[in-house]
């Protein structure tokens, strides 16, 4: 049976200014970061969070034929892939925590139906959610 999400794929073009962008920018830890073989096997996590990771995967690594890899090299660079939403306390103050550290936010801080939202891209170009979600929010209701 599925307990829940382990790892997750983060695409990119230099694992070490990615690795870099998430411990000084976003704050997350280290995981892991070791050779194996040809590949090097670097993961990304929020403190606090341990049974989720992100592994930051080259773009040329292991596991991509050369025409899949320039396919993604594409999509990644063109900034349409999204990675993932992050859940925060306070939207507003992590975007302007982030900001001043040099994160591109395609959106700023906006209030929404599920909470407040600001949209942000990594170094590579993949872009995320940063959610505080709102306390009055009903799941079971429709968004219609």
């Amino acid at each position: 049976m599925i307990k829940g999400l382990g790892i997750t794929t983060v695409w990119t073009f230099d694992q070490a200014r990615t690795k870099a962008f998430f411990t000084e920018k976003i704050g997350f830890e280290v995981r892991n970061d070791l050779s194996m073989g040809e590949m090097r096997w670097v993961t990304v996590g929020a403190k606090g969070q341990p049974d989720v990771e992100f592994a930051l995967m080259s773009l040329d690594g292991p596991g991509l034929d050369p025409e899949s890899s320039e396919a993604l090299k594409k999509l990644v660079a063109k900034g349409v892939i999204g990675a993932g939403a992050f859940h925060t306390d306070d939207c507003r103050e992590d975007y302007e925590t982030f900001k001043a550290r040099g994160v591109e936010f395609i959106q700023e801080p906006q209030e929404r139906p599920y909470g407040i939202e600001a949209i942000f891209r990594d170094d590579n170009g993949n872009w995320y959610s940063l959610t505080e979600r709102s306390e009055e929010l009903d799941f079971s209701k429709s968004f219609e």
